[in-house]
């Protein structure tokens, strides 16, 4: 697990050069937000999380159960997710609108667009 990347990885980039060249200006692993969210638009109070499948548990291919050990991972996925939940949960009720791409979604750079089109475009719930 010491060689998991934790920031800047393949698909954090991915994310990020669609949102820039749709003229989206962000910062990034915002460490003063819950969950230290990997892109944060301060002004439209808008946070993306980029999750990878087989740690936060999609529901997806890539979200596989190692064969070895099988107590600990299912522990360790388990706290993953619920650390997830309460961080979103956490950003919600400050006012921020969260967004969670899969990594699997990139496989689809065309959908995951228009996706963060909607979600850009989206007002806040507080301003609708």
């Amino acid at each position: 697990m010491r060689r998991v990347q934790r920031k800047d990885t393949p698909q954090e980039l991915a994310v990020r050069r669609l949102l820039y060249g749709m003229g989206y200006r962000y910062r990034i692993n915002v460490k003063g937000l819950p969950g230290t969210p990997d892109i944060a638009i301060r002004s439209s109070r808008k946070a993306i999380f980029v999750h990878g499948c087989f740690w936060h548990r999609h529901n997806c291919y890539l979200a596989t159960t190692p064969k070895t050990s099988v107590e600990f991972w299912q522990t360790k996925f388990g706290q993953n997710v619920e650390r997830d939940k309460r961080n979103e949960r956490m950003l919600k009720n400050l006012g921020w609108t969260v967004m969670t791409v899969w990594q699997c979604q990139l496989e689809k750079s065309d959908l995951l667009k228009k996706r963060l089109k909607r979600f850009m475009e989206r007002k806040p719930s507080s301003e609708r």
